[in-house]
């Protein structure tokens, strides 16, 4: 299986870009991020007509995830356990969900799509929201894999945190006046790969990045950010043959600010553990 996770930063601006890169690269399954449109306004069409199934989440024209992919999608869900909401000035432990979280089960590996929140600043409610719904999400992954050792979990997406200093090459991107790089986004990131996750792409790809603003000329110097991961279980990590960060999506017309992080996954189809998936 080839998956792919990519913040397209609006679907329906960038649909045919979108699945040519998905019919080119031979993309399996394609998680995404910052759909910004509802349900109804996603263009299904233009990835149904590659030969995609497709399962979209968003509420209005911010955030919303969705996931394509060439096999059914079972088990969808459109928020985790635990997972809190948000709303400016809300005061309740109650507040709005967002459209930040999809997961569904594609022949046996159980794959999210998410949106981590940015945080905005550090002294903004969105910057305690965010270490909010990373617990959670924490709290969710453990609970799960207790439950299932050996499930074939991947958490993929925009994490909007950088978790290592090789991981930054923005320079107005600094610990202490900026989020992403402060020592408790970075704690819960590592917090979360102790609830039994792998960065499975550092492993095979140790640099580059995967984010660029678009503000001053930051691709072409490359000071961008890594903030793009796939997440795996021990199951889903130990299968995992290849990796590449496709930086060349970052050019041309009207491209996102991230590109796609794409792995190769060598995983058994449900009911036969000898019997290698196999797609196409």
């Amino acid at each position: 299986m080839r998956l792919a996770t990519w913040n397209v930063n609006s679907v329906r601006a960038r649909a045919d870009r979108i699945v040519g890169f998905a019919e080119r690269a031979d993309i399996d399954v394609l998680a995404m991020q910052e759909i910004k449109c509802k349900p109804e306004q996603f263009p299904y069409a233009a990835f149904e007509a590659a030969g995609y199934h497709v399962e979209a989440h968003g509420l209005n024209q911010w955030n919303g995830v969705a996931i394509a992919s060439r096999e059914p999608l079972e088990e969808i869900e459109y928020s985790f356990n635990g997972m809190p909401g948000f709303k400016k000035g809300y005061e309740g432990e109650d507040a709005p969900l967002e459209a930040r979280a999809i997961g569904a089960t594609v022949n046996g590996v159980k794959v999210w799509s998410l949106y981590v929140p940015n945080g905005r600043s550090l002294d903004d409610p969105h910057y305690t929201y965010k270490l909010r719904w990373l617990e959670a999400l924490r709290q969710h992954t453990a609970d799960a894999l207790a439950a299932q050792p050996d499930l074939p979990l991947a958490l993929v997406g925009d994490f909007n945190i950088i978790p290592t200093d090789a991981d930054n090459g923005d320079p107005d991107i600094v610990e202490g006046t900026s989020t992403h790089v402060s020592p408790a986004e970075r704690e819960a990131f590592q917090a979360l790969l102790s609830a039994g996750l792998t960065d499975t792409v550092r492993p095979l790809i140790p640099s580059g990045y995967t984010y660029w603003d678009y503000q001053r000329l930051k691709f072409p110097k490359d000071q961008g950010i890594r903030i793009d991961f796939v997440l795996g279980s021990k199951a889903f990590a130990d299968a995992v043959s290849g990796a590449s960060i496709e930086r060349s999506e970052r050019k041309g017309e009207q491209p996102s600010d991230h590109v796609p992080v794409v792995v190769d996954v060598d995983v058994a189809a449900p009911d036969d553990d000898d019997v290698p998936m196999i797609f196409g």
